[in-house]
């Protein structure tokens, strides 16, 4: 009775810390601009199933992509044994689920295939960090702490396979032990009496067994529940601890990859504003000296383009809790290849930083106050944003579906619209529009001497 009271409490202090933590990046999402995204419902729901769900961009990359798939499927997979853990857990029960006969046979020994895969996977990702060394994980923007945010997922990964495959180990034997007890007519502890026989263990039979069999009847019950209680807390732990880590993608992938762009990579959108302007332009029979239109409601205009992170659209702002700094992106960006400072990792991690940043200071003071510090120029620098060439590799790269170059565009937009701030070859090109019709920095007359000399 004290082991399932203490149970539902922890239980209840995990689950709750969890839905805190969500509701206030919830919150933060919603500091972000309004985007209407509702339309194209069945098209979204299929480029959720085959990029979320399939792991169709990941396995693009065909080593890392199917050790990933193995560790999202056996990881969640065998978290299908939590249920029963939880019921087990809350009514004192054991393997509450064993009356499924072979069927629950067939679904431990395939949790026990899955989990040594996950290990195995686990194991190889660590070697390409800390081994091979890949360049993306080393980057200047993967500091101390996303380094270490991506160890520490990995090894408790490994660390909570192990402890599930030896729970396992210790339960069959002490499932042999009930079993002979039985068969010689001895008597039968109660605590030993809880170990029934059930389920299938091909692995840990195989592999931990041999390092269990040595022990008595009362070390063996005394592994197998700090393995269970290992097993369940830490995975308490691992749900508390994602939404503060780059893992929160495992369950912000589904909704992101929703509502992805479905228009071409190539088209950007137009300002409301700025296209008003230039159909008015472009209509002679628009009168010149009238009054522009006053803008609906009480609120003020917002600015052109972005220069903080409540002037993106909540979408981009759930693109920077969705990032996973694996660095697809980076790897791909022509301007990163060539020395310069831009990363799109980098740009995704700045936002979400600056993002808590603005979040904690809403929870302190109730509203988005001024605090001398913005996503532009604090996070995001001019040169990283004008070193951009707008190809979309890094939006073709991610693998949840994340638009880097959304933001990029936004704050130059900003850049120019706001602070008149170009670099001298843009600058040069806008004058020659202005005075010229075109880019080029020649009058409209002399556009055709170029056929003299062909």
């Amino acid at each position: 009775m004290i082991s399932s009271i203490i149970f539902i409490v922890v239980m209840a202090v995990g689950i709750a810390l969890f839905a805190m933590r969500i509701r206030q990046i919830r919150k933060n999402i919603l500091l972000g601009r309004d985007l209407d995204l509702s339309g194209s419902k069945s098209e979204r729901w299929k480029t959720m199933a085959r990029v979320a769900l399939g792991q169709s961009k990941m396995v693009k990359r065909p080593i890392a992509g199917i050790m990933h798939l193995l560790i999202y499927v056996g990881f969640i997979i065998i978290n299908i044994e939590v249920l029963e853990i939880i019921i087990d857990g809350i009514f004192g029960t054991h393997r509450i689920f064993a009356f499924g006969g072979p069927v629950y046979d067939v679904l431990i020994a395939s949790f026990e295939f899955l989990a040594v895969g996950v290990i195995l996977s686990c194991v190889v990702f660590l070697a390409r960090r800390y081994i091979v060394r890949i360049k993306r994980f080393f980057a200047r923007e993967m500091t101390t702490w996303p380094k270490l945010d991506a160890t520490i997922i990995l090894v408790v990964e490994i660390l909570l396979m192990f402890a599930f495959l030896s729970m396992n180990a210790t339960d069959v034997l002490l499932q042999q032990k009930l079993a002979a007890a039985q068969a010689s007519g001895g008597e039968v502890s109660e605590q030993l009496s809880h170990y029934i026989q059930a389920g299938s263990f091909p692995v840990s039979e195989a592999l931990f067994v041999p390092i269990y069999e040595g022990m008595d009847v009362s070390s063996l019950i005394l592994t197998e529940r700090f393995m269970w209680w290992f097993h369940i807390v830490g995975i308490l732990a691992f749900l508390v601890y994602v939404p503060y880590s780059k893992h929160f993608h495992i369950f912000l992938a589904f909704p992101n990859t929703y509502y992805s762009k479905l228009i071409p990579k190539g088209q950007f959108s137009n300002m409301d504003s700025v296209t008003s302007e230039v159909k008015l332009m472009m209509d002679p029979d628009a009168d010149p000296y009238a009054a522009p239109a006053e803008p609906e409601g009480d609120e003020a205009p917002g600015p052109f383009g972005a220069k903080d992170v409540q002037d993106l659209n909540w979408k981009q702002l759930m693109d920077s809790y969705s990032c996973t700094e694996c660095g697809r992106c980076t790897s791909v960006c022509p301007a990163n290849m060539t020395g310069k400072l831009l990363s799109p990792r980098k740009i995704m991690m700045d936002t979400r930083d600056r993002l808590e940043e603005v979040g904690k200071n809403v929870q302190k003071d109730g509203s988005i106050k001024e605090d001398g510090k913005s996503l532009l120029y604090d996070h995001i620098t001019e040169e990283e944003l004008w070193a951009c060439t707008t190809c979309n590799a890094c939006v073709e790269a991610c693998p949840v579906n994340i638009d880097p170059l959304g933001i990029i565009v936004d704050l130059r937009r900003y850049l120019i619209m706001e602070e008149s701030k170009s670099p001298e070859a843009i600058t040069a090109m806008f004058n020659n529009v202005e005075n010229n019709g075109a880019p080029w920095a020649f009058p409209a007359t002399d556009r055709d001497k170029w056929r003299q000399d062909v």
